[in-house]
This record gives C-alpha cells, structure tokens and sequence, in this order.
C-alpha cells in the first residue's frame, strides 16, 4: 500500500513539473511539451530524489513460527495420601454446616443460608466452625450484640453432639460416609501405612468418625484441631509428612510430588501447596448437585472454582473414586 501511493505520488509531481513548464513557456510566448525520453528523466530523478529525503518500506508479512514449549513431565504415580474429613470423607451438609446455621440464628443471624457459609468457605480462613459461626453472627445486622466465642461455642456443641438434658439427638448422627468402602480399601491396597487425615475438627470427633464408618484400621495418622494452627497454615501438613516419616524428593527442590492431599475448600489446597505437596480438590455432594441444577458442570460451583484458583491439580467428584488412578500399584 505504501509503494503504490509513492509511485502516485511521482506521477503526480510529474505532472505539476510538466504544467509548470507549460505555464512558464506560454508566458514566453514558446510552446514546449516534455518528450517521452524527458518524462523519464523527469521520473528517475523524482524518485531518486524521494528515496533519498523519504524512507519507503514495503509491508512484508513473514509468518511467525510461535515459540515451542515444552510440556513439563508428568507426575508420578502418588504413593501417600492425606485427607481432609468434612466433605471429603464426611457428608456434613446436615451435621457441620446444619449446626453452624441453627448457631447463628439462635444467636439472630437469621441471615445464614448453607449459601452465604461456602461463599465465605470459598474466601478461605475458615477452617474452624466455632469460629466461623461467631464471625458469621458479627457480621449479621441482626446478629446478637455482645456474644462471646464461649457462648457461641457451647451453643454450636450442644446442636452437634446433642443434649442431654433435653434428651435431644446431636446432629452429629446425621453424617455419613462419601466415598464407597472399595475406593477406601484400594487406596489402603496401593498407600500401605501412609494415610494420614489432616482435619480442623476437634480429635475425638474425628476418632468417633472413623470408627462408627470403620475407617480408624485404614488411617495410620490424624492430625486434628488440638495439634497446631490450622490449615491454610501449612503446619498441619507438615505435621502430618513427619508422622507418617514421609521425606521430600530432593531431586525437584524439595517438592512431595508423591504426596496428595485431597480437600474441599482452598484452605486446603493451600496447606498442602505450602508445603510442597500436591493439592487434589473434590466437590462436596451438596456442592456438585448445586452446580449441576444450575447447569453446570459438577466442577463448577463457588468452591470447585476457588480451589482450581488456588492451584488445585483436579477437582475429582464426590467419592473420588478417580483418585485410585492416580496412586502406584504396591
């Protein structure tokens, strides 16, 4: 485009020198037209003249090859597993979450819905319930003026383990197990004796689980609410790699790439990449069925995003029946 309009450019100049001289010898009473051999002259110098005082470029497009990259090699096959409870293991949609709300409305936080808790889930930090469930009645217009984490705590336990004095079932006997007893026990075939859970519920709610769903022979290691800061910290992690005598790979900077810690919230995911470990994200049954009424896909909902933002490597389905797939044969 640009060579065409310098060549219109010449022919144009050609011109004007052409009707100039014409002018100037009319004037002198002498008529004179430029011959063919003179417009070429006139032509040749023009251009050479152009070329001198102008750059003329010609677009040229050259294809561009894009920049090879390669891929990074695949992990290996995965030899320890560290798992969250709530939502992982634990359906807990009518037990956790159902106390956490019965909590703040008795406190006047009517405004908690199993929505707003995995909205502030999905935020990260809020890995204790009775904590959770305070922070959710603070920041409740209607939420009770002056409550301590004590009262709030007591409250939150007596509708979870149940009341005696009422003779009122907790709702803790509402939870049952995710994941298939033939997905436990091939992880248990492939892992051996290095399964570890890594939970913020207290130690003696986690015992219990493990027991009344006959899991507490498969777990070698639990690392629960009493043992440390909780997770994003990456101290429960950690703590639970030193139990389980598991050491980094030091040929790739120290990293656990045979590590998985399997988690429904980012919280998770987060501990465990602090630590060097592999963060697997699984969608809670409540979650995933949200998620799919809404038309999406099962890995779609407000905590499968956010744990795929942290850096989660999948997110598998309730049950994590794929997650056998991704541990070595013995």
């Amino acid at each position: 485009a640009k060579a065409t309009t310098t060549i219109k450019n010449i022919f144009i100049i050609i011109i004007n020198y052409c009707n100039t001289i014409f002018i100037i010898n009319q004037s002198s009473s002498i008529l004179f037209y430029p011959t063919p051999l003179q417009l070429l002259v006139i032509a040749t110098t023009t251009a050479v003249t152009i070329t001198t005082t102008t750059t003329i470029t010609m677009a040229t497009s050259t294809p561009t090859t894009p920049p090879t990259t390669e891929s990074p090699p695949p992990l290996p096959k995965a030899t320890t597993l560290l798992l969250d409870m709530d939502g992982v293991l634990a359906e807990v949609s009518k037990s956790y979450r159902a106390s956490i709300i019965a909590t703040c409305h008795a406190f006047g936080a009517t405004s908690v819905t199993h929505d707003v808790i995995s909205e502030w889930k999905a935020r990260g930090g809020c890995n204790n319930d009775w904590v959770l469930s305070y922070d959710l009645i603070q920041g409740d217009p209607n939420g009770k003026d002056g409550v301590t984490l004590e009262e709030v705590t007591e409250t939150f336990e007596q509708f979870y383990q149940g009341d005696t004095k009422t003779n009122t079932a907790g709702l803790c006997e509402l939870e049952t197990l995710i994941p298939s007893m033939e997905t436990m026990k091939e992880l248990k075939r492939r892992c051996g004796s290095r399964i570890a859970i890594v939970t913020g519920r207290p130690k003696k709610d986690c015992d219990k689980f493990l027991k009344l769903h006959n899991l507490d022979t498969m777990i070698d290691v639990s690392v629960c609410m009493e043992d440390g800061p909780p997770k994003p910290d990456p101290f429960p992690v950690r703590r639970a790699l030193e139990l389980l005598n598991v050491n980094a790979d030091s040929n790739v900077n120290n990293k656990y790439n045979e590590v998985i810690m399997v988690g429904d919230t980012p919280d998770d995911i987060r501990s465990a990449i602090a630590c060097g470990c592999r963060g697997v994200g699984v969608a809670t049954p409540e979650g995933a069925a949200a998620a799919v009424e809404e038309g999406k896909a099962y890995d779609e909902g407000k905590l499968a995003l956010a744990m795929k933002d942290c850096g989660a490597e999948v997110v598998l389905e309730p049950g994590f029946e794929k997650l056998v797939d991704m541990f070595a044969e013995p």
